[in-house]
């Protein structure tokens, strides 16, 4: 019995030892792993920005509560441009189009607050009220002369003529 007591602690001391020897100059860099922490011992401030893989992370432990608003506009501000149009050319509504104007039979400049020329253009047919559409065909491309216009061309179904129609378009960049 004398001879377990001893073997245990001599055991249990070797750790003591070991934890109060160790620091982490001693600790050689990578080589310690996630699993290698106790759960719930970790706290975010103990770890370096960017130090954990997305496999570190249960995405079912993430809940919307935990991440806070966006820190600039600009973050998301790919979805801020966007704009109804009528068919006289008027902006019903939207969010960064400075103007519009109705061009010809079926053609229209909308302006945007910034430059948009290299940006992805969106444009379906639509009702500013909220009808039905009318039926047609719709194109978007850039505005040669002017980098935050787009121009819009809407034709009827067949595609051969341009007529008036009213559209939705949204700019992402």
């Amino acid at each position: 019995m004398a001879i377990a007591c001893l073997a245990l602690f001599v055991a249990l001391s070797g750790v003591a030892y070991a934890a109060a020897t160790i620091d982490s100059a001693d600790i050689v860099d990578g080589s310690i792993r996630n699993r290698d922490f106790k759960d719930g011992t970790l706290r975010g401030n103990e770890a370096k920005p960017n130090g954990f893989g997305g496999g570190a992370i249960k995405e079912r432990s993430l809940t919307a509560s935990e991440f806070g608003k966006v820190s600039s506009s600009a973050t998301a501000d790919g979805l801020t441009r966007h704009v109804v149009i009528s068919a006289a050319g008027a902006i019903e509504r939207g969010r960064g189009a400075t103007s519009a104007t109705k061009s010809g039979e079926g053609q229209y400049q909308v302006v945007f607050n910034t430059d948009v020329h290299s940006c992805t253009y969106f444009a379906t047919l639509g009702d500013p009220a909220g009808g039905a559409p009318a039926a047609g065909e719709i194109a978007v491309g850039s505005v040669p002369g002017n980098a935050n216009g787009v121009l819009v061309v809407t034709r009827d179904s067949t595609g051969a003529a341009m007529v008036d129609r009213s559209f939705h378009l949204t700019v992402s960049c």
